[in-house]
């Protein structure tokens, strides 16, 4: 980050490496309860994912160890940037088709409707004031291709909350097609869309109930 050594969970700034942990963001543990050791699963998948940047961060020891370990989103979520966490964890089940179970899909629904951005919130050493800062995907990660093996988002109602103003087709029309399908929506953890959402315009509503991919 510019020179910072920099933990996006607490905004901590530390002065080497060395006093920090490489983090993954789901658990390796919580993947494998959620498919990475199903027979289907081949070794080099697995080594993908230990190893994959989308799903790396840093942290300290003491929160790594002792207060996130193993935990899924629905037990812990970090001090800042848990929008960014929350679309990481989706992004991730969903590369990796990890299943998720309810408690998680609720909490990571509750937290995304609330998001106007997914970027990461940098807080600046010197005022404390966050600010926000591109963060671009690691090159060797592809965009999600298949939806999570379970449920990734509740059958909710819509809240009041205003929709997030965010590039819909930007983000959710992965294939460039100009329309969302349900399989992009479903990757991205949206589904089901309603009307009140930015990417309810780009897709097919064929029976006019403003709900699409229920």
């Amino acid at each position: 980050m510019g020179g910072i050594i920099y933990s996006p969970y607490t905004g901590e700034c530390f002065d080497s490496t060395d006093e920090t942990d490489i983090e993954h963001i789901v658990a390796r543990s919580e993947a494998h309860d959620s498919g990475l050791c199903d027979a289907d699963v081949d070794a080099e998948t697995r080594d993908a994912f230990a190893s994959d940047l989308l799903n790396l961060t840093l942290a300290s020891p003491d929160l790594n160890r002792q207060e996130k370990v193993a935990k899924d989103a629905a037990e812990w979520l970090p001090e800042i940037n848990k929008c960014w966490f929350a679309y990481r964890v989706v992004q991730v089940r969903a590369k990796y088709s990890l299943t998720v179970d309810q408690a998680e899909a609720d909490t990571l629904e509750a937290v995304l409707s609330e998001c106007s951005s997914f970027e990461m919130v940098v807080v600046d050493p010197e005022t404390e004031q966050p600010t926000l800062t591109p963060t671009s995907e690691p090159e060797s990660t592809p965009t999600p291709e298949a939806s999570p093996v379970a449920t990734a988002t509740p059958e909710a109602t819509p809240t009041a909350t205003a929709t997030p103003e965010i590039d819909a087709l930007a983000t959710y029309d992965d294939d460039g097609s100009g329309m969302i399908s349900c399989a992009e929506a479903r990757a991205h953890g949206i589904a089901p869309v309603h009307s009140n959402h930015p990417a309810y315009p780009y897709m097919n509503d064929a029976d006019g109930d403003g709900v699409v991919c229920e």
